[in-house]
């Protein structure tokens, strides 16, 4: 799959959410995981002077999702008050290089979280001893093991964390059968792509395809939210085993005194998996349970937003200093 055409100068963009945002600057950036080049799009406040050292947050999204999504919602938001926040869009996803394409594999995720860290504390904008991460649904696992090996990730939110371990896995996939067989079928794709590069794809979302990894989902099929034309619709099905047996939960107990805020509501995803979470975690921590608000409104819905980045702000501007 051909990359898009990259620009690295930088450009000014104006970013409103509900018109509660101010204009945020935002600049192409290029930087490197395991040898292949991940693009991404570094925000600074508007009014940002050269030579200013911000605290920076590195900001990722839901699975299957690009950096033009919910990410570039949080980091302007963040941008907006006074923080420096960085997204990319993965390897083999977006703009980024990466033979696998749309490959949802935690552990690839992590480490492309820890090389965005550690190319924010080259930057002249940022100040390399205050970086922090803010992790949305999925990636909140990727955030979270990146942070406990990071030497550049100090403290972390988490904005309805999808959170799962093996029982939370069985009881969201249709149980140990169902699961089974989502883990076979992803070992036939994994042996299609080693046998001959064929990668195997079904859709990710789709509002008439009951094929499709997220069947009537919103967000997703909705042309004015998440269904934008960077977004790529699509599934590697050789992610099935990589995401059903990873243990999100059990990274709480590696976090050690890092400072966790989590942001998340009864009725979005899976919040028992937030609840274990939480529960294990030793260092500084607080949660906000925001009322009847669903996983995708936290992604792109002006209320629920400014609730979970003025508490991320506030988390943010206590622990990075």
């Amino acid at each position: 799959m051909p990359l898009k055409s990259l620009s690295a100068a930088a450009g000014a963009v104006a970013l409103s959410l509900g018109g509660a945002a101010e204009a945020a600057v935002s600049k192409r950036v290029v930087f490197e995981s395991n040898g292949e080049r991940l693009v991404g799009d570094l925000y600074l406040p508007d009014g940002y002077q050269e030579g200013q050292e911000l605290p920076a947050i590195v900001v990722t999204g839901a699975w299957t999702t690009v950096k033009e999504q919910m990410p570039r919602v949080y980091a302007a938001e963040m941008a907006n008050r006074g923080f420096a926040a960085l997204t990319f869009d993965f390897r083999g996803w977006g703009q980024s290089e990466g033979e696998r394409r749309q490959y949802e594999h935690p552990g690839r995720k992590t480490e492309d979280i820890l090389a965005a860290a550690a190319f924010l504390a080259t930057r002249p904008e940022i100040d390399p001893t205050r970086i922090g991460g803010l992790g949305i649904c999925a990636s909140s696992g990727y955030m979270s093991d990146a942070t406990a090996r990071s030497a550049h990730l100090r403290s972390l939110v988490l904005v309805a964390p999808w959170l799962h371990n093996a029982e939370i896995v069985e009881a969201t996939y249709g149980g140990s059968e169902a699961v089974s067989a989502f883990i076979a079928a992803g070992r036939d794709a994994d042996a299609a792509f080693e046998r001959s590069g064929e990668q195997m794809m079904a859709p990710a979302a789709s509002a008439t395809d009951e094929s499709a990894i997220m069947f009537r989902a919103p967000y997703y099929t909705e042309r004015d939210r998440g269904l934008i034309p960077e977004y790529f619709n699509e599934f590697n099905l050789a992610s099935w085993e990589p995401w059903l047996t990873y243990d999100a939960v059990s990274i709480a107990s590696s976090l050690g005194d890092t400072p966790v805020q989590i942001i998340h509501s009864e009725a979005a995803a899976i919040p028992q998996g937030a609840h274990a979470f939480f529960a294990d975690l030793k260092g500084p921590k607080a949660e906000l349970w925001l009322e009847d608000v669903s996983q995708f409104d936290f992604y792109d819905d002006a209320a629920p937003v400014t609730a979970a980045s003025d508490a991320a702000a506030g988390h943010f501007a206590k622990s990075l200093i």
